[in-house]
């Protein structure tokens, strides 16, 4: 199979599909790998890494996508490259099409089959291909949102440890889930005062037994949010509901309750974020202000730290990448169900339910898909 990976476009994006190991293990089994010429050297892998590797080193997207049997990208595809999909082509990337009618509507259009990494499956109910990224997000919130919170760029002036006699930063963190364990861990390493929401009380006490006394947590109640919140610092909202679009669970009208300056960081907001005032933003202007909160939204948070994510990433994508080119997708679903969560389209129908219900589309069965 030729495998294709073009450089990412999105802005401030440096992660690349494939490392140069991976493109070694596909060329190891028979297969060709078209790189995109320079795709790597955001996250510090350069063309001769990838000739190294036995790859190919391909000038422009437009050739890339005309040649591959499969793409493989790290962020949904752009509008120019949806253009440049066809009918047949096997498209393996991060997708988020439940806040996105345009991309959605594009790929259906384009006839192609698209596997989304966020809808992966493993055994024990996780998300194997998002969880990398997870992880990366979760570290990423406390750093970030402790950047936010800094006077000269319109938060608060607080530390999150603070020093003695000074209280440290007061820190919320939504969701107790992959992001949001990662990001409390972090916060609290940093010296903040952690709280972290969930509904489920077996993770609650899964975080209790585990964590002990490096953070509180609490359940998650409409009441117990707006109490926290108000009394926060900083706000890290990390819920995710696999394929669907994001739960609104911090309102505008709490925006007015909250200390002036304090920081909401949205990490779900690639499933289209968990705060109601909540817009994407890009590493180059990632924060906003409303109602006196400050606002950070980016998209692609772990593109900042493109080496250690795309090493991450690929780590988990490669199986799936190879499952998928030695089989052909449809064998490779057919082996694998967790695989076949993944399909959210194929030939012109949508395949993935919580995205139809978003977006109010009609879905086939990704079993129905696979036969037809």
């Amino acid at each position: 199979m030729k495998i294709g990976c073009p450089t990412e476009i999105k802005p401030q994006e440096f992660r690349v599909g494939m490392t140069p190991d991976a493109a070694r293990e596909a060329v190891n089994y028979g297969h060709q790998a078209l790189i995109q010429k320079g795709a790597g050297l955001g996250a510090g892998f350069t063309d001769e890494d990838y000739i190294s590797a036995g790859a190919v080193i391909i000038d422009t997207a437009e050739e890339v996508f005309a040649t591959a049997d499969m793409i493989v990208k790290v962020k949904e595809p752009q509008a120019i490259e949806r253009k440049m999909l066809r009918e047949g082509q096997l498209l393996f990337t991060y997708l988020h099409l439940a806040p996105d009618p345009d991309q959605t509507h594009d790929l259906l259009e384009s006839g192609c089959t698209a596997i989304a990494y966020e809808t992966v499956t493993d055994a024990n109910g996780g998300l194997p291909l998002l969880a990398p990224m997870s992880e990366v997000a979760g570290r990423l919130a406390p750093q970030v949102g402790a950047w936010t919170l800094q006077k000269a760029n319109g938060g608060r002036g607080i530390l999150m440890g603070g020093v003695p006699g000074v209280a440290p930063a007061k820190v919320v963190v939504i969701g107790g889930g992959v992001v949001g364990t990662h990001a409390a861990k972090i916060a609290a390493g940093m010296g903040a005062d952690v709280t972290i929401l969930d509904r489920s009380l077996p993770r609650l006490r899964y975080l209790d037994d585990v964590f002990g006394r490096d953070f509180k947590n609490q359940y998650s109640t409409a009441g117990a949010t707006a109490e926290l919140v108000r009394e926060a610092d900083m706000v890290i909202g990390a819920v995710l509901i696999p394929g669907a679009e994001a739960p609104k669970l911090v309102s505008r009208a709490m925006l007015s309750e909250m200390k002036p300056g304090a920081a909401l960081v949205d990490v779900a907001i690639d499933q289209g974020g968990c705060f109601e005032t909540s817009r994407a933003t890009t590493h180059a202007d990632p924060i906003y202000e409303v109602d006196g909160i400050m606002h950070y939204c980016v998209a692609n948070m772990p593109g900042a730290v493109a080496r250690t994510s795309t090493q991450a990433l690929g780590n988990a994508t490669l199986p799936f990448m190879l499952n998928l080119a030695n089989k052909g997708w449809r064998q490779a679903c057919e082996d694998d169900p967790h695989l076949l969560d993944g399909l959210n389209v194929h030939a012109g129908k949508l395949t993935y339910y919580a995205v139809g219900k978003a977006l109010g589309l009609d879905v086939i069965s990704p079993n129905l898909a696979l036969k037809s």
